[in-house]
């Protein structure tokens, strides 16, 4: 059952995704060579909880920890460990956090140091399919609709959609319906309304689409081994329109990114 927001719901369920959409920012200045995956894991903690919130992966379906990191052939559900990330590497990091009663959840996949120019394209390709799906979620559109803008966005480029995997409903639980699948047709599925929220989450692989899960019942990655990006956003319709609730912005203010593709998403513009 999709469950709708009230106004003021939406506005605290913004405030949970701006709390990772900051972690996710003081960690763009920490992700180098050299460091591990644990010990970016602790400062998203440490940063969580001072901000008046709690950690919304840790312990969720016995996660073990607050991110989900997921570097080069993971697709998602990486498990932070002691592995020092190393030049040319890419890594998902995806967090949530919980305040107020609501969820924000929302990912980036980061570049570590200077990466090689087919890696850097898929990056670029998977986010820019991320904007192309939010722009079909609005009042009356389906989610087909949103799948499908993702699907031949990234297809066209010859890149392989994970189908196991999909974004989802947003709220007071962590996962609600509906599903939001990276693939579709348009037309079909169930119809969005205003005060739907959702997190919307393109899983691009650059070869096979396929994946494989690692023994320890978690971990994500690609059949084929190639490297996989995955960006992330949780999206509100308001005045039937889609309405950003996180942002990438303090990540760009940190790596120095100039870009205005969140503008057409934003009712009122963001203070950094």
């Amino acid at each position: 059952m999709i469950t709708i927001k009230t106004l003021e719901e939406i506005e605290l369920m913004r405030e949970s995704a701006l709390i990772v959409s900051k972690t996710l920012g003081m960690l763009a200045g920490e992700v180098k060579p050299g460091v591990s995956t644990i010990h970016l894991d602790t400062l998203a903690e440490e940063f969580i909880r001072d901000h008046g919130a709690e950690p919304g992966f840790l312990g969720l379906y016995d996660f073990p920890n607050t991110l989900c990191m997921s570097p080069n052939s993971q697709v998602v559900h990486g498990i932070p460990n002691n592995d020092l990330l190393v030049e040319g590497d890419i890594i998902s990091i995806d967090c949530g956090a919980l305040k107020n009663g609501f969820y924000g959840d929302h990912a980036y996949t980061f570049e570590v140091g200077e990466v090689d120019p087919e890696t850097k394209k898929l990056l670029e390709v998977t986010k820019q399919s991320l904007y192309e799906g939010i722009r079909q979620f609005k009042a009356g559109n389906r989610v087909g609709d949103v799948g499908y803008a993702i699907q031949k966005y990234t297809e066209d480029r010859g890149y392989g959609v994970v189908r196991e995997l999909v974004g989802h409903g947003l709220g007071r639980v962590m996962h609600e319906d509906p599903e939001m699948p990276n693939y579709g047709k348009r037309g079909r599925g169930k119809k969005f309304s205003e005060g739907m929220v959702v997190a919307i989450e393109p899983m691009i692989n650059m070869g096979t689409k396929n994946i494989n899960q690692l023994s320890d019942g978690w971990t994500i990655l690609t059949k084929d081994g190639k490297p996989s990006a995955h960006f992330e956003h949780d999206v509100a319709i308001i005045n039937g329109k889609p309405e950003l609730l996180s942002t990438f912005k303090y990540i760009d203010e940190v790596l120095g990114i100039k870009t205005d593709a969140e503008d057409e998403f934003r009712s009122v513009p963001l203070a950094i």
